[in-house]
């Protein structure tokens, strides 16, 4: 018989020792509030122009106008919602001693995820009660536009991550919203929406093009400098004095702006980069903290980016992670076999070539094109993420995992 001469560890204490160490080390984070996602600073660096703009097109609701809608682009952390809500929550605070009827509805399309709940939001900004089942999207949004009319109310609705909406329920509601105008009065709807996408608008319908594209506003990603800047700040209003070394901080901003230029993504690398080296009982962030932190956030991103995709790229992913799957074609058998075994209708080719494409986007897989002479152009497609992550993500799913 094999002796395992393993010392068996007594987990209270174990527990004992990490909760004691966690009392006793001074914490070198003095107010977390400032990594969060959702901060808004004082003041937003390198964001003049985009601000001044937005302010412009959205004041003449101070004179009780109906303002421009507007389409705010640019990549991921370029500062897009960060810009809206402190231009609103400015706005807000002017007009309440104007007494303007006025109502600001946000809602992040990605999370809400339905025309239905978009809707449900609007209605709660207008103090509307309306049950979460059991009205159609027609009825529902009959009523906040009577209400609207009735009392006159001046409303902007801010709709992060819109592409998101088209892509998966179509431009309906985007339509009634951008002609609202054509049916209420008095009162009006103005639209923001906020999309990470730079070819939403090849998705939308032209007479939605029309009225939603009355302004644009670009936001370009932000260069190694200005996160560099932009970090500093957010050091000196969370860390305490001397407790992040000017190398860690040059490391998150030169990780960050060779890539996208993602103000988030260097944020949330050095909030990581503190609660790594807190855990550890150190008195500095040093750059080792931050590789540390930067492969720990990479394995946190492709598995929550695999959790929360929909269940027709799920199975696309499955059906182009096999290393014998090479081209499209063979994909999309493999794709219909694999809905026969889950009971889901399948999608059409031209479809699955679409999510294929933002499977790419994404960074999942890697998909381009390439000609086959006489044969035409297909596809070849290489997974990016190991079949063991894969597997693991998917396992948890109650439909996919039957079939892991």
């Amino acid at each position: 018989m094999k002796n395992n001469n393993k010392k068996i560890i007594d987990q209270e204490d174990l527990l004992g020792q990490i909760f004691t160490r966690a009392i006793s080390n001074k914490s070198i984070i003095q107010n977390n509030e400032g990594l969060r996602p959702d901060y808004i600073p004082n003041k937003l660096l390198f964001r003049e122009e985009q601000i001044s703009t937005l302010a412009q097109i959205i004041s003449p609701i101070l004179r009780n106008q109906r303002c421009s809608n507007v389409l705010l682009y640019g990549k991921t952390g370029t500062g897009k919602t960060a810009t809206v809500r402190f231009v609103l929550n400015n706005l807000e605070k002017r007009i309440k001693s104007l007494n303007i009827p006025f109502t600001l509805a946000y809602s992040n399309s990605r999370i809400t995820g339905t025309e239905y709940r978009i809707i449900l939001n609007i209605a709660e900004s207008l103090n509307i009660k309306l049950p979460f089942t059991g009205l159609s999207v027609g009825e529902a949004y009959s009523r906040v536009t009577e209400k609207i009319s009735k009392d006159a109310i001046n409303v902007i609705i801010v709709l992060d991550e819109i592409d998101y909406l088209i892509k998966n329920t179509g431009d309906n509601l985007l339509y009634e919203l951008t002609r609202s105008y054509e049916h209420i009065s008095p009162g009006n709807i103005s639209l923001i929406g906020i999309s990470n996408d730079l070819r939403f608008k090849e998705i939308l319908d032209p007479r939605v093009l029309s009225s939603l594209g009355e302004e644009e506003l670009v936001f370009p990603p932000y260069n190694v400098d200005e996160l560099r800047q932009i970090l500093f700040d957010r050091v000196n209003l969370t860390f305490k004095p001397s407790s992040v070394t000017t190398a860690a901080i040059n490391l998150c901003a030169a990780l960050a702006g060779t890539e996208h230029g993602d103000a988030r993504r260097a944020v949330d690398l050095l909030r990581v980069s503190g609660e790594i080296t807190e855990r550890e009982g150190a008195s500095q962030v040093e750059e080792h903290h931050v590789r540390i932190a930067l492969q720990k956030m990479e394995q946190d991103r492709i598995i929550e980016s695999l959790r929360v995709l929909p269940l027709q790229s799920k199975i696309v992913l499955l059906s182009v992670k096999s290393s014998k799957i090479k081209s499209t074609g063979e994909a999309y058998d493999y794709y219909k076999s694999l809905c026969n075994k889950l009971g889901v209708e399948p999608l059409t080719p031209r479809r699955i070539s679409g999510l294929l494409t933002e499977l790419d986007m994404q960074g999942i897989i890697s998909a381009n094109l390439s000609s086959q002479g006489r044969y035409g152009r297909t596809k070849k497609i290489t997974c990016l993420i190991s079949n063991e992550i894969i597997n693991l993500v998917f396992s948890k799913d109650p439909l996919i995992g039957t079939i892991i």
